[in-house]
């Protein structure tokens, strides 16, 4: 089956830009002080800013700080349906892919252009237990079954749209989007998505069986995860673009699909996403194309 890009991943908008939120990076001296400058250059084009507070008029996000930071504040940002702009004042990242001397340009373009627009698509998330259900979580990266570190392997049940896949003896299972594609899921050995894709991926974590592979499911799809166990007493730990959400206990059930509102992250015009993986991945040699 062929899996096609997601309809409007990248789309050219207007933005009016009237209220904006600057985020920084947490405990970061740096970012807080380039926050000044930036809310001063904002007052003179008489754009009213607030830091650190997210709330659904705003019409566009500044993040200022790493991918980290943006993932901070991806959720609330994409249930609104916010648009995000990342300026990374340290090395380029996969989200924060502005570098501190574009900030005011890509601004500037944003005013008086027409800019790009990335529509990310976004995981939902819930855990269905006999005790309660929680809440609806939003995930830009992913979603993540982990043991404690001197638990056994988990056995995890696992379905899409109740058609039984396997059953995954791990020390995890990640769930990630095609964004996320480049976090956990690399590191454990799945593979790279490109950003464009309605896709889900799902990895095991150090699999007891080599031949526990990851897998590539469309978007449309509704995994159901269950914990099954036979010591009562084990648990399992549910982590959210790398924040801990919530426990796992015996016979919980993690169920994961695509969210309703995706991100909207702008885009630069310079730099397209293999430059940015050549980048960050180190691929290639010097003088290669």
């Amino acid at each position: 089956m062929m899996v096609s890009e997601g309809a409007g991943f990248r789309r050219d908008v207007s933005l009016s830009l009237k209220n904006v939120s600057i985020v920084t990076k947490k405990d970061d001296k740096k970012a807080q002080d380039y926050a000044q400058t930036l809310t001063r250059w904002l007052g003179e084009k008489q754009i009213l800013s607030q830091m650190e507070i997210i709330t659904p008029e705003l019409d566009l996000i500044i993040v200022l700080g790493g991918d980290g930071t943006l993932l901070h504040i991806a959720e609330t940002a994409a249930r609104h349906a916010i648009p995000v702009l990342g300026i990374n004042l340290g090395n380029l990242g996969f989200l924060t892919e502005f570098r501190e001397d574009e900030t005011f340009t890509a601004i500037e373009k944003i005013l008086h252009n027409k800019v790009r627009i990335e529509h990310r698509l976004m995981l939902k998330t819930r855990l269905i237990s006999s005790r309660a259900n929680s809440e609806s979580r939003y995930a830009l990266n992913d979603i993540v079954i982990s043991k404690n570190v001197s638990d056994r392997l988990l056995n995890l049940s696992t379905c899409a749209d109740n058609e039984y896949i396997t059953t995954y003896r791990a020390d995890g299972l990640i769930f990630s989007s095609p964004t996320g594609s480049t976090a956990y899921n690399l590191s454990a050995g799945g593979p790279l998505v490109y950003p464009g894709l309605a896709t889900i991926t799902v990895t095991p974590i150090c699999p007891f069986m080599l031949s526990s592979r990851p897998i590539i499911l469309p978007a449309h799809k509704q995994l159901t995860t269950t914990y099954e166990v036979q010591d009562k007493q084990e648990r399992a730990q549910i982590i959210i673009d790398g924040q801990p959400f919530m426990e796992m206990e015996p016979n919980d059930k993690l169920e994961v699909s695509t969210a309703k509102h995706p991100l909207q992250l702008v885009a630069s015009g310079n730099r397209d996403y293999f430059s940015i993986l050549r980048n960050k991945l180190n691929w290639g040699i010097s003088g290669s194309k």
